[in-house]
């Protein structure tokens, strides 16, 4: 696997696995990154799902750089990433997408 690489390249691969993770609990979730290029040594890190956040959590850049070569870092991080995109969904409510035309799934031949 690989490790290090500079600050903006472990900040596009953290944005991926970040999406790649949570998306997995529900593909409308996204991942935001915040980054201070004055100060690069950290980033913040958010899931969104519709008008709800998670909470923000910061990843110190030399340890993302070390570990995301290492499987057993990676699984941990993958774990909680899809922790708090599973509360965003449990905190969520019901999408309305089904119920936005109730009569639809009700019409036909023979049907109001």
């Amino acid at each position: 696997m690989f490790s290090g690489g500079d600050f903006r390249e472990v900040e596009r691969w953290l944005l991926n696995f970040l999406n790649s993770h949570a998306k997995r609990e529900s593909p409308r979730i996204e991942a935001e990154l915040h980054t201070d290029d004055a100060d690069q040594t950290r980033y913040v890190v958010r899931l969104r799902l519709g008008e709800r956040w998670s909470p923000r959590v910061e990843l110190d850049f030399t340890t993302v750089a070390e570990n995301r070569g290492s499987l057993d870092w990676c699984d941990a991080l993958a774990a909680r990433v899809r922790g708090w995109a599973r509360d965003l969904v449990a905190a969520s409510p019901p999408s309305l997408e089904r119920s936005a035309c109730p009569s639809a799934s009700r019409s036909g031949p023979g049907r109001p």
